[in-house]
C-alpha cells in the first residue's frame, strides 16, 4: 500500500474542517485499501464525509460521494482536467453545524488544488 500523502486543516468554512488525502492506485481494491488505511486514524473514521474519487489509467472514472451528493464528480472532473490517471484523492469534512450550500463544491475544489499544488 503505497503511502498516503495528507494535508490537514486546508479550510475552515462556517465551522467545516476540511483535508485532503491520496496517493496512487490502479484499481478498486486499491482504493478500498487506501479508505480502510485512512479510516484507521479515528479523526477521519468519524468525519462527517470521506469523499473521493480516481481516474483509472484508461480514462473510467471511479468515485464515492460518502453522503456529500455530487462531491466525487467535482474531483472527477478536476482529475481529467489535470490529467491525473490512477492516483486517489480523498476529501474529508467534518461537519461544523451550518450548511454550506453550492460552498460545499468550492471547498472540495479548494482542497483538490492544495493536493494537487502540492504534488
Amino acid at each position: 500500500m503505497p503511502e498516503l500523502r495528507q494535508i490537514l486543516n486546508v479550510v475552515t468554512d462556517r465551522g467545516s474542517k476540511y483535508a485532503v488525502t491520496g496517493c496512487p492506485v490502479t484499481d478498486r481494491a486499491s482504493v478500498d485499501a487506501a479508505l480502510k488505511q485512512l479510516k484507521r486514524d479515528k479523526k477521519f473514521a468519524k468525519a462527517t464525509h470521506n469523499t473521493w474519487a480516481m481516474l483509472a489509467a484508461d480514462g473510467t472514472p471511479l468515485k464515492g460521494d460518502d453522503g456529500e451528493s455530487g462531491a466525487g464528480m467535482v474531483i472527477v472532473r478536476m482529475l481529467e482536467r489535470a490529467e491525473l490517471y490512477d492516483h486517489l484523492i480523498i476529501v474529508t469534512r467534518w461537519y461544523g453545524g451550518k450548511h454550506l450550500g453550492g460552498d460545499r463544491f468550492r471547498r472540495v475544489q479548494d482542497c483538490v488544488n492544495a493536493y494537487l499544488d502540492a504534488l
